[in-house]
């Protein structure tokens, strides 16, 4: 089978690939804003026929119970996508707009092979835990757990990272034992539908277990999170969206995984290497445009020292232009619509108007006539109170704040209504983990380190989330625990 953008109208509902009930709706490039072809347009109809599909393969079938066979899928599953892996990398960069150095890693490949972590894990869980002896109200028991599947979970996942998000949902879902229906950002169809036609095609995922349905409707989500027979909503995307998921999931008190948004902080020490700091943090906000819930958007560094930092900083952003996205060497590519770009481009007036300076960038790159491209952009000249210092604006935008010793630039890093992640920078080991200690927010990379990995849970404090992504704690979001008392032997 070799894939091509036609063959990704089409539904996966009950094992079967069918066209959607609401017709077809098309693809932009957001790098050339040409039209790509079409994407099945599922409706409210079509969403029904899926949720069914998964209880009944729930609670009609052994695949809760047969941990070999789930790990055997999902293995299966990814030997499969990795056949197709070069086809699905040039249909990425096209539908995402995403850098093809990218696609080597959190874009692709990366989420592909974490399929193999989880499909492990499947087979080496301890899914029964025993309790020992004890004698409640004086009755000798023994007590054991049941780690059991949680039931159907509804997967509701954003544009920005399709694979990764796709797959961090359902990899840990089917292998716990749920089954799925799949509901992807109307702007990055293709890259899980293409999924639902490997899955359908070159494995045996039963029927039912696995849905995708893609629609032009965002309202279509709010569905999962309201029927009463979806058991447990994981949900990656904005918080004000997350809110409004949570509130609908609360009519059949059902469980939720929420990944929301981020405002997160680079702490620069005074005893860091500045420049090279800097540095890091201008290449970091300019990666996929910026286009990342925990890529750190606010830059904070000694005030004695904040007129070279945003000299170094503006010099590495100068050197980032924006690109193509098929070229191996852009870091910075589109945003993924005209909306999001008009949505960028208004936090850079604003960061004016609330007394800001605009450093370096702040418009649309010259050299691209067409695609939905905005410039690497510093901001100097606000405080943290600024709302472009407090909102997620999710574009190659950047905040340099200043700040007087470790404990203010905690101040500011936990200032913040997010808590997704972070950076800290400097030499003294013990001034770095009193820092670590006292930010609050879910992951922090420490002088260049990188927290993402399959076997690494992910997730924010406050507003960035409820729960954790990935990792063994990731895992165990989708499983329910029972408990079981029986007379001692």
């Amino acid at each position: 089978m070799t894939l091509r953008p036609t063959d990704s109208s089409m539904l996966l509902i009950d094992g079967k690939l069918v066209p959607g009930s609401g017709g077809t709706f098309e693809i932009v490039d957001p790098s050339t804003e040409e039209v790509l072809g079409s994407a099945a347009d599922g409706t409210a109809a079509d969403l029904d026929a899926a949720i069914d599909a998964a209880r009944r393969a729930f609670d009609n079938t052994d695949w809760s119970r047969d941990h070999a066979f789930r790990a055997h899928c999902l293995r299966q599953l990814r030997d499969a996508i990795r056949g197709h892996i070069d086809e699905l990398r040039e249909i990425t960069i096209a539908e995402v707009g995403a850098p093809r150095f990218l696609t080597a890693a959190a874009h692709l490949e990366g989420p592909v092979d974490d399929l193999l972590w989880f499909a492990d894990l499947a087979e080496s869980y301890s899914w029964t835990q025993d309790l020992g002896n004890a004698s409640p109200m004086g009755i000798p028991t023994h007590r054991y757990l049941l780690k059991e599947g949680t039931g159907v979970v509804g997967a509701i996942t954003p544009w920005n990272f399709p694979h990764q998000i796709n797959f961090a949902k359902i990899g840990p879902a089917l292998a716990a034992g749920n089954t799925v229906v799949l509901k992807p950002a109307p702007d990055t169809p293709w890259c899980a539908a293409l999924i639902g036609r490997i899955a359908a095609e070159e494995t045996d995922i039963p029927a039912g277990v696995l849905n995708i349905v893609t629609s032009s409707d965002h309202r279509i989500g709010a569905l999962l999170a309201e029927d009463p027979r979806v058991d447990l909503i994981s949900f990656t995307g904005s918080t004000a969206t997350g809110k409004s998921v949570m509130r609908a999931a609360s009519e059949s008190l059902k469980k939720v995984f929420l990944e929301l948004g981020g405002k997160s902080a680079f702490l620069v020490l005074d005893d860091a290497d500045l420049r090279a700091a800097c540095s890091m943090a201008a290449f970091t906000v300019c990666t996929h445009a910026g286009q990342g819930c925990a890529i750190t958007t606010r830059l904070v560094v000694p005030r004695d020292r904040y007129d070279e930092a945003v000299e170094a900083t503006a010099k590495t952003l100068q050197g980032l232009r924006p690109g193509d996205p098929r070229d191996p060497g852009t870091i910075c590519g589109p945003l993924i619509s005209a909306r999001q770009r008009e949505r960028v481009e208004g936090y850079i007036r604003l960061a004016v108007e609330e007394g800001g300076t605009i450093v370096v960038g702040g418009g649309r790159p010259a050299e691209h006539d067409r695609g939905f491209f905005v410039e690497p952009t510093l901001i100097s000249g606000l405080d943290n109170s600024a709302r472009t210092a407090q909102e997620e604006i999710f574009g190659p935008v950047l905040v340099i704040l200043p700040h007087d010793g470790d404990d203010d630039a905690v101040h500011i890093a936990n200032d913040s209504p997010y808590g997704l992640s972070g950076a800290v920078y400097g030499t003294d080991p013990d001034r770095i983990a009193r820092v670590v200690a006292s930010v609050r927010t879910g992951t922090l990379g420490v002088n260049g380190g990188i927290w993402y990995a399959a076997d690494a849970p992910f997730g924010g404090y406050k507003q960035s989330g409820i729960g954790r992504e990935m990792g063994l704690a990731g895992f165990e979001e989708y499983l329910e625990t029972k408990l079981v008392a029986e007379p001692a032997l």
